[in-house]
């Protein structure tokens, strides 16, 4: 038996979720396509989508989870392939104060949300 998985989703936690939202949309374009509430209030599940592809980024707001996540030696990440001129997304990104690494050898660099998870910035060529 071979099995065909395609990728739908990437799921992350986050403390404060409208400024999550504002972050993904500001320093990516990210938006808001589906929200679902727990009929107790205990967390909320906010889908944003890139207008293009179907995948998904998904935030989970957790309503009695207290303090900062802990997200380890952060070695995964996002990745996100950007429109447009690179150096003027990036000068928006460090404008934004969110750049945490950069590689100019390999000519890419990280941002980090506002809960430190990194998002890997490529050019879309």
């Amino acid at each position: 038996m071979e099995i065909k998985g395609r990728f739908d989703h990437f799921n992350i936690n986050v403390a404060d979720l409208e400024r999550s939202i504002d972050f993904y949309g500001r320093a990516l374009g990210l938006r808001e396509v589906k929200r679902r509430t727990a009929d107790d209030g205990s967390f909320v599940l906010v889908y944003l989508g890139d207008g293009v592809s179907p995948f998904r980024l998904e935030l989970t707001w957790l309503r009695d989870k207290e303090g900062p996540y802990e997200l380890g030696d952060n070695e995964s990440h996002l990745c996100m392939r950007v429109a447009g001129d690179y150096n003027a997304v990036r000068a928006e990104h460090r404008s934004m104060g969110c750049i945490c690494y950069e590689n100019h050898d390999m000519g890419l660099y990280f941002i980090n949300d506002p809960d430190d998870y990194w998002i890997e910035i490529l050019p879309e060529r």
